[in-house]
């Protein structure tokens, strides 16, 4: 933990510790659910009570949901909405990068704010607008939101966010890859100064430091592992270098491997959304029951296909990068990455959906002559995972290539002298 005056806030070791700062009807359900508060939850629940502003560095599948929401429910309970007139809230934002990561975050809050009598909505692209429109007609507390249907819904003045002073930017460093940025700023110029920011990244990069230091009001940090991207120590990593051609035999022998059940939960990642109906197809065609999901696929097809997974009922998923990062999707025992990711912080989230919960993982990657340029990080990450490099691997180099912003390239430098990044622009040539 760093940051001014944050030596006098102890963390909270226990749910007891914690009983006298939160509705006692929501501390009794998370005892009858959990033995203790997970760390990130032990370390920024006294900050929060304190009001103060918060950055927090952990990895998914921390529990930073309920870290960021039990204040959250504190912070409303001093500012109650009368759903009448114009105080129709929302006083909570909760901005997600993805889709799935939105409607999992407002899972946890319609869980919870059921126990304790608060509304919330989840604001999200890719369906109908109009159950969205009247929820927030009705009035809600909290919502969970992806930027770009948040900002359709108030360009159509069918949200009005003056009235949030408790801002949650989620998974902040996907949302700066996705290319949000410009609608984070569009979004935040909306709502008051006078609030309090928490911002929670699995990395810190400079660029996301930037961030930070516009957004909120001196915060404290809290880190839980490594600020530098590691990989997770309860996944076993095998990485194989293979031809490109050789991977579809080489997928259904993995199967027959880790798959023999057919009961356990394998997850199959591809790059592209026209890869996974393919390796899909594949599958079927080859006896072994699988579903995919990706962009292209309707809202109702992914979270039926994604809902099937977590409940066993179709074990065996392919996915795009849409399900990598931030989703608690329980016991996984084997992630396949049949393409590989576009960066390395892609496959670090891409392996930590197995391993979580304390259990263990296996994580097997095929690499191709077309990764080669990833090589250098992904012998570093194997290396301080004290995971075996393949020789095979090393034959590619171990040079690590300087990073570049997804939208801007190498011209792109995220220091403190030239500030933030400028919004995108459409040009016109007549």
């Amino acid at each position: 933990m760093s940051g001014d005056d944050s030596e006098g806030m102890l963390p909270y070791l226990s749910f007891e510790d914690a009983d006298d700062k939160f509705p006692k009807k929501v501390m009794d359900h998370l005892k009858s659910r959990f033995e203790k508060p997970t760390p990130i939850q032990s370390q920024c629940w006294p900050i929060l009570v304190a009001k103060r502003d918060i950055v927090g560095i952990a990895e998914t599948g921390s529990g930073k949901t309920l870290a960021f929401l039990m204040p959250a429910l504190l912070h409303i309970g001093q500012k109650p909405l009368t759903f009448s007139g114009k105080n129709k809230g929302p006083v909570v934002l909760i901005l997600s990068p993805t889709r799935e990561l939105a409607m999992q975050t407002a899972d946890v809050c319609e869980e919870v704010g059921t126990v304790a009598g608060i509304k919330s909505v989840c604001i999200y692209g890719g369906v109908d607008k109009d159950p969205q429109r009247r929820a927030l007609s009705a009035g809600v507390h909290i919502i969970v939101a992806t930027p770009g249907r948040l900002l359709d819904l108030v360009n159509e003045g069918r949200c009005n966010l003056s009235q949030v002073t408790y801002l949650i930017l989620d998974e902040a460093d996907r949302m700066l890859d996705l290319g949000f940025e410009p609608d984070i700023r569009k979004i935040v110029a909306q709502i008051s100064t006078q609030r309090q920011t928490l911002m929670f990244s699995a990395t810190w990069p400079v660029i996301i430091q930037n961030l930070a230091k516009e957004f909120l009001n001196n915060p404290v940090r809290v880190t839980i592992g490594s600020e530098d991207l590691t990989a997770c120590r309860n996944v076993t990593q095998i990485v194989e270098v293979i031809d490109t051609n050789a991977r579809d035999r080489r997928l259904l022998d993995l199967l027959k491997q880790y798959h023999a059940s057919r009961k356990n939960r394998v997850l199959i990642f591809v790059l592209y959304k026209k890869e996974a109906p393919r390796i899909e197809s594949l599958l079927l065609r080859n006896g072994w029951q699988a579903k995919a999901i990706h962009g292209d696929k309707g809202q109702h097809d992914r979270s039926k296909a994604l809902d099937d997974f977590k409940l066993g009922n179709q074990p065996l998923l392919i996915a795009t990068d849409v399900a990598a990062r931030g989703l608690d999707i329980p016991n996984v025992e084997y992630v396949i990455n049949y393409s590989f990711p576009l960066t390395i912080e892609d496959y670090i989230h891409r392996i930590g959906r197995t391993g979580r919960a304390g259990k263990k993982g296996i994580s097997h990657t095929f690499f191709t002559a077309f990764d080669k340029t990833k090589a250098g990080e992904l012998v570093n990450i194997l290396k301080e995972a004290n995971q075996e490099v393949p020789s095979d691997l090393l034959k590619f180099g171990t040079h690590v290539k300087k990073k570049e912003h997804k939208l801007y390239g190498h011209h792109f430098k995220a220091d403190e002298e030239q500030g933030p990044m400028p919004d995108r622009k459409h040009v016109k040539f007549d």
